[in-house]
């Protein structure tokens, strides 16, 4: 996982270095030619579409939980270019659903903690967790680039998530109570990525995204997963 972060982020770095390389267009000319993808898109405020699939792994504490997503999302640039130096570049909004949700933990067992001096027995993982969830809103920077193919972008986020048993594995609180989890969770979120345009109006894409899992404090105790990194690949389609 941490391979593919690093391979990732060294993509990201390169189409940045390569954005800045290409030769400024004169003055009196457009910013890139009509035949560039990346500036019809940002010329027409474009649509986009597409499915994509989600690889991650908690960090920590989370470490040994691994999670696999996979839906459909759905933006919409809604700014002409704003001019602010190295951080020019268009806003976009968006939003996805995903009908695959799993998330992988270690199998159910039991560990002793100690809580004000005393030992409690409470349960450890719980195998797979199966779900669905949504992000309805995903708050999109795509920065200005020189660059035909390449459309780098960073952004926020915050989603929902329903899964059929409480996520994380249910706990025991002090004095032996069940609960502490629930089946709704909450996932505010940030990341960076880039869509490379294969041909006009189409494009593969890649993002890495710090997702954090929280109950909002739903049960008596909101253990949640404070961390996770997940690696994103999708394909768009632009209208």
């Amino acid at each position: 996982m941490r391979r593919t972060w690093i391979f990732s982020l060294l993509i990201l770095l390169a189409g940045f270095t390569s954005a800045s390389a290409e030769t400024p267009a004169p003055p009196g000319t457009p910013d890139s030619p009509p035949s560039s993808p990346v500036a019809r898109v940002r010329m027409d405020r474009s649509w986009e579409m597409g499915p994509f699939i989600d690889w991650g792994s908690g960090v920590g504490n989370r470490s040994s939980f691994k999670f696999f997503w996979g839906g459909f999302e759905l933006g919409k640039i809604i700014t002409p270019v704003v001019h602010a130096g190295f951080l020019s570049g268009q806003f976009e909004l968006g939003g996805n659903i995903m009908p695959l949700w799993r998330a992988y933990t270690p199998a159910a067992s039991v560990r002793a903690v100690s809580y004000q001096g005393r030992i409690y027995e409470v349960p450890y993982g719980g195998g797979t967790f199966r779900g669905a969830a949504m992000t309805p809103v995903i708050l999109r920077w795509n920065f200005l680039s020189r660059s035909r193919r390449f459309q780098p972008w960073f952004q926020g986020a915050g989603g929902l998530i329903y899964t059929t048993h409480k996520f994380p594995p249910d706990q025991l609180v002090p004095h032996g109570t069940a609960g502490g989890t629930s089946v709704w969770n909450f996932t505010p979120q940030g990341g960076f990525g880039f869509h490379y345009f294969t041909r006009p109006s189409r494009s593969l894409d890649l993002g890495v995204n710090a997702v954090h899992i929280s109950s909002a404090s739903l049960g008596d105790r909101n253990p949640g997963v404070n961390a996770s990194i997940q690696v994103q690949v999708g394909y768009t389609f632009w209208r």
